[in-house]
């Protein structure tokens, strides 16, 4: 039987890197890097040979099935939308819209199905959506909202180009970029600093990034809010900005003066846990270099400080003249150009609260640390019935170790889902679509995020099998469950046969098409998607070049430096740090603080039932410095337990000086010894799940989103006595506390 080869992307991450994909028959050969692809140019990582994995897992659902019992059976795809539809309507009209819940995981991201979810979400006209964007990048999105009228206008990191890059909370050489697509993060890296540029990596761990960098600094966990205030000190009080230009472009300069005037990095540099010396080297090499930028991620997203942190980078990036500047923070262009319009859309923030008044809607959706009590608490309002898609909130989200009995409580739970997972185990009916490998697609979204413009096919490898579904084909089913039709059996028909012909691809047709390259702007030489199809690695765009004039949405088209409700919360952090109260003083009773780490073979908790992305040592331990392992008598490989005030785990410890001394961290997405759960390899390789030590209430102050790096914990030998037991299961929910 010959073989063939096919050009794609991998979808496992924000990366897309181009892959070939070399079949005989039915069966993947070989998965290697495509020379030919104009993003990533043949680098890919261990994760895109996890694709042949993915697709040939006898553990993957094939048919939908449907809860008998404690087990699943089969169920043909007809008879699920019916049943679907008929009890998701039954719950609408006996409670109200918003008692339906849906929650929409990230992997929903890396396919162009996403515009058929967020369909779906505004079908079901509930207040209840959440997703896990509330885990990873609101702070972002916010801080962008405020600053540039728009959450989509979260700027690119234009490390191609820059002579000085900073990073803060952020592992590129593992992650390959993220809310900054960069392919071979590595090698890029390198390729700064063999220019004559600058690398400095700032992060309480010598992460695989850092090793590669001319400087690391160990800030304390939570401290980057100090370090920031006190660059921003020194610059103004050395006078290293061109206020005259920083006033022109923006508004509130003055107040970003007031606020740091006290802020001397003496003063700060306890709280960080970084010298003065220091900080005032990194502000003025930041404003000396030709070009500079600061770039932060999810290391400083999942803080209570999110939202001020992101602000402050991206206040300092603005000042020093290394906003919309080649070599600093950049806006793309890309063929679907989403961010020209996306100002116009309504972020609805405090628009409605979950029922307990804590967390505030942002771009209409709650933040999912509210999802498991708004299942549980009895009352008007209550979820009672829930839809995920591409999501495993019982491993990946804070919820006191109680979704799994909240969802069990549902009056109907359908899952979107290619497994039997952690959450989908409590469903009534699961839909799995078809692999990867057997679809075809244009990505509109991260194309928004990436560090070169550009244009790829993700073509199919597999025909799809005659009853196989795509996402967006099941996300259009259950969209004409739920709209209100008369005569449902013969106009649900009719639209069916009309979402079948707009595919994802010809919605990506038309708006490429229509986009700043398009056909209908550019004439016969302009892009079409037809193009992309037959280029095998893609169309290559072009550098990012300046555009935040045409792009921004605050009411003055002005940058807004100092949004006035991030300049109070930033006081009153300099306040309680002046009171005793800092961010990185230790709470009574525990002395490590807990932060999260990423693992080139681990993408959250997906890959973790592919034999090659597991194999080799324990990946689920406690990493610690030695001398805090010495203090506890505590020796490398040893278990032992962690505790919070929520709950506790019992992990192996892993000793490292790569760590700084008062921190631990563990990656998240472990935790697979639920019963009924259908993931064969990951269950004999199950790991811990280390949300079930973070406490949901513990969040962003502005956007909700999850402060997951902000846990204090105590690290003891062994597991915890029977007695003092406070280890928390999913099948047995923590008291309220």
């Amino acid at each position: 039987m010959s073989a063939r080869t096919i050009a794609r992307q991998c979808t496992l991450c924000e990366a897309h890197c181009g892959i070939l994909v070399t079949v005989e028959g039915d069966r993947v050969r070989r998965i290697e890097g495509n020379p030919a692809d104009v993003l990533s140019n043949g680098y890919i990582c261990p994760k895109a040979t996890a694709m042949g994995g993915l697709h040939h897992d006898p553990d993957r659902l094939r048919t939908p099935v449907r809860r008998v019992g404690s087990s699943f059976e089969p169920i043909g795809w007809d008879e699920a939308f019916r049943e679907i539809g008929r009890r998701l309507r039954e719950v609408r009209r006996a409670h109200g819209n918003s008692a339906i819940g849906m929650y929409l995981g990230n992997p929903a991201a890396h396919s162009s199905s996403v515009l058929y979810a967020v369909m779906l979400r505004a079908v079901l006209l509930t207040r209840n959506f959440f997703s896990a964007s509330s885990i990873d990048q609101f702070p972002q999105e916010f801080v962008a909202w405020r600053m540039f009228g728009s959450n989509v206008l979260m700027p690119v990191t234009d490390i191609d180009r820059t002579d000085r890059l900073v990073i803060l909370g952020a592992n590129p050489a593992v992650s390959n970029g993220s809310i900054t697509t960069m392919p071979n993060a590595k090698q890029r890296i390198r390729e700064v600093r063999r220019r004559g540029g600058k690398v400095v990596v700032i992060d309480p761990r010598r992460t695989e990034t850092a090793r590669l960098a001319d400087q690391h600094v160990a800030v304390c966990p939570g401290g980057d809010v100090y370090l920031l205030l006190a660059m921003l000190h020194v610059l103004v009080v050395e006078e290293l900005c061109d206020a005259k230009a920083v006033r022109a472009a923006g508004t509130g300069w003055e107040q970003l003066r007031a606020l740091v005037a006290e802020a001397e990095p003496e003063r700060m540099a306890p709280y960080a846990g970084v010298g003065a010396e220091t900080i005032r080297e990194f502000a003025r090499e930041h404003a000396a270099a030709r070009s500079a930028v600061l770039y932060a991620r999810i290391g400083v997203c999942q803080q209570v400080t999110g939202t001020l942190t992101h602000w402050l980078v991206n206040a300092i990036n603005a000042v020093t003249g290394n906003l919309d500047r080649p070599g600093g923070q950049m806006f793309a262009t890309p063929p679907i150009d989403a961010a020209r319009y996306a100002k116009y859309l309504p972020m609805g923030y405090g628009a409605w609260t979950d029922r307990s008044g804590m967390y505030k809607s942002f771009r209409s959706e709650l933040p999912v640390a509210a999802l498991a009590e708004e299942i549980l608490t009895e009352g008007p309002g209550r979820i009672r019935a829930m839809i995920t898609y591409a999501g495993n909130p019982v491993l990946s989200t804070p919820q006191r170790g109680q979704l799994g009995a909240a969802l069990d409580s549902l009056d109907f739970y359908v899952a979107v889902d290619m497994y039997v997972t952690e959450t989908t185990r409590h469903a009534d009916i699961i839909l799995p679509p078809i692999s990867p490998l057997e679809r075809e697609d244009v990505n509109i979204l991260f194309p928004l995020f990436s560090v070169r413009n550009n244009l790829r096919f993700d073509a199919r490898v597999f025909e799809p099998p005659a009853d196989g579904l795509e996402d967006w084909q099941i996300m259009a089913r259950l969209i004409t469950e739920m709209v209100p039709l008369p005569a449902r059996r013969f106009t649900g028909r009719v639209l069916n046969a009309v979402f079948d012909r707009i595919s994802p691809v010809r919605v990506a047709a038309a708006g490429v098409a229509t986009g700043p390259y398009g056909v209908l702007r550019r004439g016969r030489k302009g892009l079409t998607v037809g193009k992309a199809r037959a280029a095998a690695g893609g169309i290559d765009l072009g550098p990012l070049r300046p555009r935040l004039r045409s792009l921004i949405g605050t009411k003055d088209r002005k940058v807004c430096l100092a949004p006035e409700e991030f300049v109070a919360a930033a006081r009153e952090v300099l306040a309680d740090a002046r009171d005793g109260k800092a961010l990185t003083t230790p709470a009574e009773g525990f002395d490590l603080k807990l932060i999260g780490r990423r693992h080139l073979r681990s993408n959250n908790s997906w890959l973790h039932n592919v034999p090659a992305m597991v194999k080799g040592r324990d990946r689920c331990t406690a990493l610690m410095h030695p001398q805090d392992a010495a203090a506890r008598g505590l020796g490398d490989g040893e278990r032992v337990t962690v505790r919070s005030r929520t709950g506790s785990i019992v992990v192996p410890l892993e000793v490292s000086d790569d760590i700084r001394v008062g921190t631990v961290a563990i990656p998240h997405g472990w935790g697979h010894q639920e019963p009924g759960v259908g993931w064969t390899v990951a269950a004999a390789l199950p790991g811990a799940n280390v949300n079930l030590l973070h406490d949901p209430a513990l969040t962003d102050m502005f956007s909700g989103a999850a402060a997951v790096n902000n846990t204090w914990v105590a690290v003891t030998r062994g597991p915890v006595e029977s007695a003092d037991r406070d280890q928390v299961s999913e099948r047995d929910p923590a008291p309220n506390a």
